[in-house]
């Protein structure tokens, strides 16, 4: 594949489109259709299941089946309690940020539309200065502008509905993506991107290729969990988010080293297959696409795991796109890692051999 950028205008336009869009845990349906209109052009035919987790196939009937996996979920809040004069109390669907919330505008998600509103706090002048108040999920709140619960209850905010951050795509000095959702809707972008390429330079693949959108990573890695099952792969090579280590107030000795700019970053955990890893790392090497090492204690803490320990064990292998700001609203990654991590699994699926076992006991 040549160094020319590999993302092109219809790419960017459809990235913008798809981290703009809402897709909070348990309700990714409308993100899900956008990316499957994108991939239509470069599959075969497509899988949904229950839940909503959507699969691009290309070569449905081959026995031999690799997963190349990001999650479609956006973490967010659901309403709680509402009080007689009209506030709303929230709790989290999956990791959302207590400490980012106060003074933000928020979205609340109802069967008549949006709902706009904002995370209240009080004013500066009015906060106790000897002991100031942290934000707490028992002390934040959302304002809708109504005075009674019954002017809450009419305008279709009912406990139970989901809250989302309005904020929207931008790029900072040319090549940095900041938006809400990078984690992991980039990741759902970089598998397409990955369809897309093998469509346009016209690659045959010797197996079945599953692109899987996941939903409920974000709860518990619920929805990987559920279409291993379906599809029960041979090997997935899951894409998600790592940490950026190097801004202030991040331990690299906890942390470990790694950076947005400086490439693609290969795990080292149990889930992890270390002959997949090893294929990666040699790929990355042969093309001369940079990367990083980073080492996961016990779990992932992503998709990998449920993929890796399903269906009596599948070669595993995770890509993460290395990210500052992680679960705010304004996540940032690098253009260079973006179009490096799609290279790298666009370059490492040219080198998986139909029928490999990754076996340690050849």
């Amino acid at each position: 594949m040549s160094s020319k950028s590999i993302l092109n205008k219809s790419s960017l336009s459809f990235l913008e489109k798809y981290l703009n869009n809402a897709s909070p845990t348990g309700y990714e349906s409308s993100g899900q259709k956008l990316w499957m209109d994108y991939l239509k052009p470069y599959v075969d035919t497509f899988i949904t299941d229950t839940y909503g987790t959507a699969v691009g196939v290309i070569n449905p009937d081959a026995p031999y089946k690799v997963v190349i996996e990001g999650h479609a979920d956006e973490i967010s809040w659901y309403v709680n309690y509402i009080t007689d004069d009209g506030l709303i109390y929230v709790i989290r669907n999956g990791g959302s940020d207590h400490q980012i919330a106060p003074s933000k505008r928020v979205n609340i998600h109802t069967k008549k539309g949006i709902v706009k509103g904002v995370f209240g706090w009080p004013a500066i002048h009015t906060r106790n200065r000897t002991k100031e108040e942290a934000a707490r999920i028992d002390n934040l709140f959302i304002d809708i502008g109504c005075e009674k619960k019954e002017e809450v209850e009419a305008l279709g905010v009912h406990v139970g509905c989901v809250i989302t951050y309005p904020d929207e795509f931008m790029v900072l000095n040319e090549n940095k993506f900041v938006c809400r959702a990078i984690d992991n809707r980039m990741g759902g972008f970089m598998i397409a991107e990955v369809a897309r390429l093998l469509h346009e330079n016209k690659v045959k693949l010797p197996f079945g290729l599953y692109i899987t959108n996941s939903v409920q990573e974000e709860v518990g890695l619920r929805g990987a969990e559920m279409i291993t099952k379906t599809i029960k792969p041979n090997v997935a090579i899951v894409t998600d988010v790592c940490h950026d280590s190097t801004t202030p107030m991040i331990e690299k000795k906890i942390e470990g080293e790694t950076k947005i700019g400086k490439g693609p970053v290969v795990t080292y955990a149990p889930a992890v297959q270390n002959n997949l890893r090893e294929l990666i790392l040699d790929t990355a090497e042969e093309k001369k696409i940079p990367f990083q090492r980073l080492a996961s204690s016990r779990v992932t803490g992503t998709d990998t795991d449920a993929f890796a320990y399903s269906n009596g064990g599948v070669a595993s292998a995770l890509i993460s796109l290395p990210l500052r700001y992680m679960h705010t609203t304004v996540e940032m990654v690098h253009r260079d890692d973006v179009e490096n991590v799609i290279k790298l699994i666009y370059e490492t699926l040219l080198k998986i051999e139909n029928n490999e076992t990754f076996s340690y006991f050849k």
